[in-house]
């Protein structure tokens, strides 16, 4: 659990609005949750913002909760690398893959929501699927889509974050440009574009999609 402040009105970390904005990596101000008070949040409130019934996907930083941006497109495009991914890790039973609202624990008090992310067994107390609701979990594979509201520091402040955590592979998607980065190190970044194949590396071996066909399915009509 986050550390709650003892004065709920002052965040000691944060001075300034501008501070925290800058601290959270430039992010709208739209996306910073007022309530409760930024510095005083814990992942009980993270919950919470998912089981209300205007539903709030919020990720925990720095006892600040910060709400994921997510439009259609970057939905449509989560939705193929779950399909293609579970149609790759299930038949072979490697692990699990989850959504664009799964909760992950990376340590105390930093929640971050992938909007993919396989997780192997060997990652898994027990081998099992962890029964919290914010498990403890460092993904091999953490899968981010940009949306328009993201911006370049916030996604350096999670690329550390995630290899803080260990997670192997990093995989950036860019609606916009139709490109992906890949990463396997906060400092070490291959660009793909529409020409390429995308392919799980060390983490997922043999796995591979066509950029193509991936970016494709934003063009697809009926």
């Amino acid at each position: 659990m986050s550390t709650v402040l003892q004065d709920p009105e002052v965040d000691e970390e944060h001075d300034s609005l501008a501070e925290l904005v800058e601290r959270l990596g430039d992010i709208p101000l739209n996306r910073i949750r007022l309530h409760p008070a930024p510095g005083t949040a814990t992942e009980d409130d993270v919950i919470i913002a998912l089981e209300a019934p205007r539903k709030r996907i919020c990720e925990l930083i720095d006892g600040v909760l910060v709400e994921k941006a997510m439009g259609y497109r970057e939905s449509v495009l989560a939705g193929v690398f779950i399909e293609l991914l579970n149609a790759w890790v299930r038949p072979r039973n490697l692990g699990l893959v989850s959504t664009p609202d799964c909760t992950i624990r990376l340590w105390a008090g930093r929640v971050r929501i992938p909007d993919v992310a396989f997780t192997s067994w060997d990652r898994m107390p027990g081998r099992k699927r962890p029964p919290k609701p914010i498990p403890d979990l460092s993904p091999d594979l953490a899968v981010e889509v940009l949306s328009l509201s993201n911006t370049r520091r916030e996604m350096q402040l999670k690329l550390a974050d995630y290899f803080t955590a260990n997670v192997r592979l990093v995989w950036i998607v860019d609606p916009q440009t139709r490109t992906v980065k890949v990463y396997t190190s906060q400092s070490e970044m291959t660009l793909l574009s529409e020409n390429d194949t995308l392919d799980g590396g060390d983490v997922l071996p043999g796995f591979s999609i066509l950029m193509a066909e991936l970016f494709g399915e934003l063009d697809r009509q009926g």
